[in-house]
């Protein structure tokens, strides 16, 4: 990425306001991997860059044990408390950790995801590391909202999210170039996972979308923690200008809407289910 490093700082800060602003998952998203993955119950399933649980709490029920792993440490302990509110801390670990640190000892699992994190990490090794984690006939799912489609408000009762106003205000604070942690991406996160998986002694993949679409209403609360949950205007980048930008953020969302709602459309969920050699599948 252009000599982009990771370093701890890349979403210090956005674990608080992580599950009240990011878009949910399509509806259906787990009874989507039910059937796909075919899980006895008894299985195990690993969750690299797990943040506050966003899959691996729903996908709970369908396994025996479920490791998430962050190295974040807030987000970890944002899991941990969604875990006990969602009454599944009894099969539940969290592990803070970064996914190029994971320990051989940590296996073996059946399912391995990766939830729109697979692009922070160093790729190839995490891919090599995963398959050692993995059962023969074990499947890595690779989770992301599908970028293409029309997300259209028409309809809908109250205005469009003004992203692009939002993405103005964000680069008026903070410069033009994305930011990243400490540093910048100067062309954004890499893509070619197919490659890198593929040389990593993964089959496949099979595809699976999970149609979106729902509608949505987004409050002024929603939207400011949405901003703050993303590693480009994390909270901690504003430093001292913190609260100025939140004042600011808040004035252009009540000018685009005056009562405060927002409307909007689901992203749909792309799922792709990549396997290890022959033996056993779930």
């Amino acid at each position: 990425m252009d000599g982009w490093e990771w370093d701890a700082t890349l979403f210090a800060g956005a674990a608080p306001y992580y599950g009240r602003g990011r878009l949910p998952y399509a509806p259906g998203l787990a009874e989507t991997l039910a059937g796909v993955l075919a899980p006895d119950g008894r299985g195990r399933l690993l969750d690299v860059g797990c943040g506050p649980g966003t899959l691996a709490l729903p996908l709970a029920p369908l396994f025996g044990e479920v490791v998430g792993v962050d190295p974040d440490p807030e987000m970890i302990a944002e899991a941990r408390r969604q875990a006990a509110e969602h009454k599944v801390a009894h099969k539940t670990r969290w592990l803070r950790a970064r996914a190029e640190e994971l320990p051989p000892g940590l296996g073996p699992f059946d399912v391995a995801v990766f939830a729109q994190s697979f692009h922070w990490m160093d790729r190839e090794l995490v891919a090599a590391t995963t398959r050692d984690l993995l059962r023969p006939g074990g499947a890595l799912v690779h989770v992301s909202d599908v970028k293409t489609g029309s997300r259209g408000v028409d309809g809908l009762p109250h205005p469009a999210v003004p992203y692009a106003a939002i993405d103005e205000l964000v680069r008026h604070y903070l410069g033009p170039v994305r930011r990243a942690g400490q540093g910048v991406l100067t062309r954004g996160t890499p893509s070619g996972e197919r490659e890198i998986l593929t040389r990593a002694g993964f089959s496949g993949p099979r595809r699976h979308v999970v149609p979106g679409g729902q509608a949505l209403v987004r409050t002024e609360d929603d939207v400011v923690a949405w901003v703050f949950s993303m590693s480009f205007s994390a909270p901690h980048l504003f430093g001292p200008r913190r609260e100025e930008f939140e004042a600011a953020l808040r004035d252009l969302l009540r000018h685009a809407s005056p009562r405060g709602r927002f409307s909007e459309r689901g992203p749909s969920t792309d799922v792709f289910v990549w396997r290890t050699g022959p033996g056993p599948r779930m």
